[in-house]
């Protein structure tokens, strides 16, 4: 077999609430033989199997059992399309943010809505990644995966990946596909979505119409209220914003006339985290982690936190806000094992 493994293989460089955390056993997926590898060694060995990309999406407990394998499958292609259209596929190790940059420098618009979000694009759809009125399913067009129960790569379209609000088919079949590549289809004309009031007032007059104006400006914004997580350990925005029914929006809209909320259908999506910050817990800290300063949706680990500890917050914070709101937050990360 000619994959790496590695016995009792530290985490904590691994994801990005920087937990300390050893795997049981670990390896790297560079190639599609790689997969085929390690589907038969942890097949004969009875392992369990947990896949990583740049664990921005994860929270690990001390050991992690089995086999932990990180997808670090790279490569970008661009094929032009009828018209100004471009098929761009990204392998699933390649950097989200690095990968819209190189985009961007190519003349390639689309993503740029999504920029500064951590992670691999192989991670992307997993949870239907969206920032600033953009979600990956607007602009995916197909998802390469190696199915672990037919033994075979095969490509599903964007319908087949049953996209929601942060949610796909992945999320719900974690042990069925491994992500091997990402099919986009995007434009070398800007189609500049401005949907966001914050960024549009982010937006230097006469640049609403400039791709790279709008990288940066999202850049600025998530620089100003989410914290680096090569500094201060963190998982990005830690809870869903809760969709609601128009009747429920509307008596907490009674109570609460400074709610802030937004469309969704015929339903109303919440800010998560003003309902975390009424609830005064912005800026809060309990033993080694707590509940960032500047922005009450991101849970952080001051360096020496746990996942115990994350977690025993984060139900805190569940139980304050559904007693007070009749709302149930949901979290976005992955807790394993």
């Amino acid at each position: 077999m000619s994959l790496q493994l590695y016995s009792d293989y530290p985490l904590r460089r691994l994801n990005t609430f920087g937990f300390e955390s050893y795997a049981q056993c670990f390896t790297r997926l560079e190639t599609a033989g790689d997969v085929i590898s390690l589907h038969r060694y942890v097949d004969e060995h009875r392992l369990p199997l947990l896949l990583i990309g740049g664990g921005s999406n994860l929270i690990l407990g001390p050991k992690v059992p089995g086999v932990v394998a990180q997808v670090a499958i790279a490569g970008m292609e661009l094929e032009a399309l009828a018209g100004d259209a471009v098929r761009v596929t990204l392998g699933a190790g390649e950097n989200w943010h690095g990968s819209i940059e190189r985009l961007l420098e190519q003349g390639v618009y689309g993503l740029e809505n999504l920029a500064l979000i951590p992670g691999c694009a192989g991670a992307a759809p997993v949870q239907n990644i969206g920032a600033y009125g953009v979600e990956v399913k607007d602009r995916l067009e197909a998802v390469e995966v190696y199915d672990w129960q037919q033994r075979r790569f095969y490509w599903l379209d964007n319908a087949e990946c049953r996209f929601a609000y942060r949610d796909s088919i992945f999320k719900h079949e974690t042990d069925r596909y491994l992500i091997t590549r990402v099919r986009f289809l995007l434009s070398r004309q800007p189609d500049c979505v401005l949907s966001y009031k914050p960024l549009r007032d982010a937006i230097e007059p006469g640049q609403e119409g400039n791709p790279r104006a709008i990288f940066d400006a999202v850049c600025r914004i998530r620089r100003a209220k989410l914290p680096d997580p090569t500094l201060l350990g963190n998982a990005g925005s830690f809870f869903k914003n809760p969709i609601v029914t128009a009747g429920q929006y509307q008596a907490l809209r009674q109570r609460y006339p400074d709610m802030v909320a937004y469309p969704e259908g015929e339903e109303f999506k919440l800010a998560a985290g003003w309902l975390i910050d009424r609830q005064g817990w912005k800026g809060y800290r309990q033993e080694g982690v707590g509940v960032h300063e500047h922005q009450a949706l991101v849970l952080v680990n001051y360096g020496e936190g746990n996942r115990q500890q994350i977690e025993r917050l984060a139900e805190r914070i569940q139980s304050d806000v559904l007693e007070q709101y009749g709302v149930q937050l949901e979290v976005e990360p992955r807790f394993y094992p």
